[in-house]
């Protein structure tokens, strides 16, 4: 998901900026409500849910388990769920007040939900009690966690950009380069379709997925200045030229049939995307960073046999955009929930300082193929066996003029609901770009 980050905490009204150094990789999704090993949540000083799927539910497991050992009077019950069971879960449990000690989340608008409901702590007394912590981690990945100039969460974990994946053995196959444009982009479905092979994997059913191509579409016509307008609730903001246009590139795509047929039953929780890239079923992903890793882990030697190829997202003529921007996510957040015990609250702070970005966590991601949102690993990015991965994904961040956090993170949960629901119609084709733009001018400002 996503918003832009820069350098110094953005308040909601500033989070576009340049990037600094900034390096991604994230949570990986998957199963349902299972609890991590010795940490029953019912003896656990404090509690945390977290996204299941490997290479991050593991690490995560780890790290809890290592903490927990060195810390027996302080230990933290782990909870996993799949990604969008999660999202309701975890709204669901604090309206009715039960939500656990830690709440993890992507920062933007669902925190400032939380912060204006009075659930979440302020931590920016904490932070500046504990500089040892801040200093530890990249600077760049504090903008989602503020809100009017405080910190609500702790940034942790990874730093992940969206990035255009290609399956380098079928490209081969049908004598084919990776698009750097969109007509380029376009001109490849008939030769992949052609050839018995879907152009591109999505799972439509989860929507956000189909969302990644708008907010890049969006950055790449229009320029990071078009979601400015649409965050910052200008009149008829999604109605501009560009918004338009956008919205009519992607049904475009859609009709063409750059997508593999029945994308809109395919599920990203359970990987199902990915998986239909590394059997060759599809030439073509757009996705989270975090995917590089579990395709790592499932899919047998597709990359560490060197199948896997990435790029920046296509250019597109006449946009305004510049080609280095990127979305995505800027790191994942964890904040304490309000109404818990002091106790609880101090074993999960006490997890905050020691859990969980350690020094095995840290080489844990790396070792996954992921960035950590931590200083000072350039040496340890630079001798993994992923490394080309990487520096790719490192020289994203660096690079990147802005980098836009995802709409559904960095919008409020009302309007990124109503944004999802209009995707969906938009791709399967049951309403217009007009449509679209009209039904989300409506909820501009909420």
């Amino acid at each position: 998901m996503s918003t832009t980050t820069q350098r110094s905490a953005p308040s909601r009204r500033s989070f576009l900026g340049a990037v600094v150094l900034a390096p991604f990789a994230g949570a990986a999704l998957s199963a349902c409500g299972t609890s991590g090993p010795g940490s029953s949540a019912a003896d656990a000083a404090a509690t945390e849910w977290y996204l299941s799927g490997d290479p991050s539910e593991t690490i995560t497991k780890n790290g809890v388990a290592a903490f927990n050992e060195a810390n027996p009077d302080q230990t933290i019950g782990l909870t996993f769920f799949q990604n969008d069971a999660y999202k309701t879960k975890i709204k669901t449990a604090i309206g009715a007040g039960q939500a656990p000690t830690i709440i993890y989340g992507w920062g933007g608008g669902t925190l400032r939900s939380y912060v204006e409901a009075g659930q979440v702590d302020d931590l920016t007394s904490w932070f500046d009690a504990n500089p040892d912590v801040r200093s530890r981690l990249l600077e760049s990945s504090f903008g989602p966690a503020t809100v009017d100039g405080k910190i609500y969460a702790l940034p942790n974990e990874t730093v992940t950009p969206i990035v255009f994946f290609y399956n380098k053995a079928l490209f081969e196959q049908v004598g084919a380069q990776p698009p750097k444009t969109w007509d380029d982009l376009l001109a490849l479905v008939p030769v992949f379709t052609d050839a018995g092979i879907a152009p591109l994997a999505l799972g439509g059913q989860s929507r956000w997925t189909s969302m990644m191509w708008l907010e890049y579409l969006y950055d790449r016509i229009g320029g990071p200045e078009l979601f400015t307008a649409i965050y910052d609730g200008e009149p008829d903001a999604w109605s501009a030229p560009a918004s338009l246009d956008a919205l009519g590139k992607v049904q475009e795509l859609v009709a063409a049939g750059g997508f593999i047929t029945g994308f809109e039953s395919i599920t990203a929780d359970s990987n199902a995307d990915q998986a239909l890239l590394y059997t060759g079923r599809a030439a073509m992903m757009l996705h989270g960073a975090w995917t590089y890793g579990s395709m790592k882990t499932d899919g047998g030697d597709f990359v560490s046999g060197g199948s896997l190829g990435w790029l920046p997202f296509p250019t597109v003529a006449g946009g305004t955009g510049d080609p280095s921007n990127a979305v995505g996510n800027p790191g994942q957040y964890m904040s304490i929930y309000t109404p818990a015990e002091q106790p609880a609250k101090d074993a999960a702070l006490k997890y905050f300082t020691d859990g969980i970005m350690a020094d095995d966590v840290l080489q844990a991601y790396i070792d996954a193929g992921n960035v950590p949102i931590a200083n000072g690993i350039e040496d340890r990015l630079a001798a993994s066996d992923d490394a080309e991965w990487l520096q790719f994904i490192y020289s994203t961040a660096s690079g990147a003029k802005t980098f836009t956090q995802s709409w559904d993170q960095a919008l409020s949960p009302a309007t990124a609901e109503a944004l999802l629901t209009n995707i969906e119609q938009l791709f399967s084709r049951a309403i217009t770009p007009e449509q679209f733009a009209t039904a989300m001018n409506a909820t501009l400002g909420q």
